[in-house]
């Protein structure tokens, strides 16, 4: 029989009623409430399916004796933040990020607000897929409901009673990509006396994501207008930020910039910082013209986190606008906009300044669609990256790693030019199409 998986990188997936179906999520409760003690919270973004599957997923919870409080439409960094403030066993966040509305996804984070282990994660989903019996609480033992109608307020209070600067006189543009910010990241920039614009704060249940939010940072631009501007995904753990000029800062100009920062005021613990293997050269030059090392892990916010707790680094993320910072916990898009603003204010110096700490390399990426994802047992590919490493050898980078999910193989490359990048990329593209397609 074939090994059955349930979890993915980043929890479970799938289109909303076709794959991840009421009665997924219930049984995916049932499974992980059974050997726990205690209550669930439970947020989610704005899909139409997340009233849904959430719902099936607190009565799976309550049937096996668990108690609930449902949230509401929140950013993941909340129900991280409000596992660990009321002492919950396990906080669930319905959504699927940055894809679009048809899919759904049910992300699982521990009682420390980080997201499961492997680990826990195989043992949920072994219990899932063993079936019944289920337990099947009765009586007083059935798990009740009930709502947290002010869980952005707490939410808020928590990630902004540290801040030590004020906020007054900046001025932002905000997109919040129809999603999971679009009541908390106002509320927040109101609280904190930032002057802002709101945009993609209406939505529908169809239009996360759509033409907007931190995977169209484009859109963003062409409206900032000589402004700073903040854009989200759908569940908000991401940030991308826009400059002054209209450049895109992504992930790896945002922790550059704290890292400089912190570094300069002496909190940066051991002078290091997390990254992954597809964080820009550029940022590692970066790095290493301040003395600051680049600890690098394989890709997934989860890895990021395992290697700051060890390290105990204190910036860390991704390329993609995932940034944890000092309580390694998880990506949280408004913690993150919100230590952004603090450097602004800090500093006085605008974004399009304090981006220049880094200066991204020219990067191509392609994904190949493959039969067979193991390159590396293949010579002739071995050959092609072989003859681009010598090529780019003390100037550039070449990255070929199977997708996690897909049946890809993924090229990246990076070079002085884009001209060249694209250039060697096509080379060993072509080479990996003509084997393992």
């Amino acid at each position: 029989m074939a090994e059955r998986h349930l979890f993915g990188t980043d929890g479970v997936r799938g289109v909303a009623n076709e794959t991840l179906t009421p009665e997924v999520s219930h049984d995916l409760a049932r499974a992980a409430g059974e050997s726990i003690e205690g209550h669930i919270v439970v947020g989610r973004d704005t899909r139409r399916s997340g009233p849904m599957l959430a719902a099936a997923l607190m009565a799976g919870f309550n049937s096996v004796g668990v108690d609930t409080i449902d949230l509401g439409i929140i950013p993941v960094g909340a129900v991280s933040r409000l596992v660990r403030d009321t002492g919950a066993a396990y906080g669930v966040m319905v959504s699927a990020s940055h894809n679009p509305a048809p899919d759904n996804g049910i992300k699982f984070f521990g009682p420390n607000g980080t997201k499961l282990s492997d680990g826990d994660e195989a043992s949920i989903e072994a219990r899932y897929f063993a079936g019944s019996p289920w337990i099947r609480a009765v009586g007083r033992k059935v798990g009740i409901q009930t709502v947290m109608a002010d869980a952005i307020d707490r939410y808020i209070d928590k990630i902004v009673a540290p801040v030590e600067y004020s906020m007054r006189g900046l001025e932002f543009v905000v997109d919040a990509a129809n999603g999971a910010a679009f009541i908390a990241a106002p509320t927040l920039f109101e609280r904190v006396g930032a002057t802002v614009e709101v945009l993609n704060a209406d939505p529908d249940g169809m239009n996360i994501n759509l033409g907007c939010g931190a995977t169209h940072p484009e859109a963003l631009a062409k409206h900032a207008a000589g402004r700073v501007g903040l854009s989200f995904d759908g569940d908000a753990d991401r940030l991308i930020a826009i400059d002054e000029d209209g450049f895109v800062a992504d992930g790896d100009v945002i922790m550059a910039i704290f890292a400089q920062w912190m570094k300069e005021r002496g909190k940066l613990k051991n002078d290091a910082v997390v990254a992954t293997v597809m964080s820009n050269l550029g940022f590692r030059k970066a790095m290493e013209r301040l003395g600051i090392e680049v600890i690098e892990t394989t890709v997934g916010d989860r890895y990021v986190l395992e290697a700051m707790r060890t390290s105990r680094a204190v910036v860390g993320g991704e390329q993609s606008g995932h940034v944890l910072l000092e309580d390694r916990a998880t990506g949280d898009g408004l913690r993150t906009a919100l230590r952004l603003m603090e450097v602004m204010a800090s500093t006085g110096k605008e974004l399009r300044e304090l981006r220049t700490v880094m200066t991204a390399y020219p990067q191509v990426l392609e994904n190949v669609v493959v039969k067979d994802k193991a390159y590396a047992d293949n010579p002739a590919v071995a050959t092609a990256i072989a003859k681009a490493e010598r090529a780019l050898a003390g100037r550039g980078r070449l990255l070929v790693r199977p997708s996690g999910t897909e049946p890809l193989v993924r090229v990246m490359v990076e070079a002085p030019t884009a001209e060249e990048a694209a250039d060697v990329a096509a080379m060993v593209v072509k080479t990996v199409q003509s084997e393992l397609a």
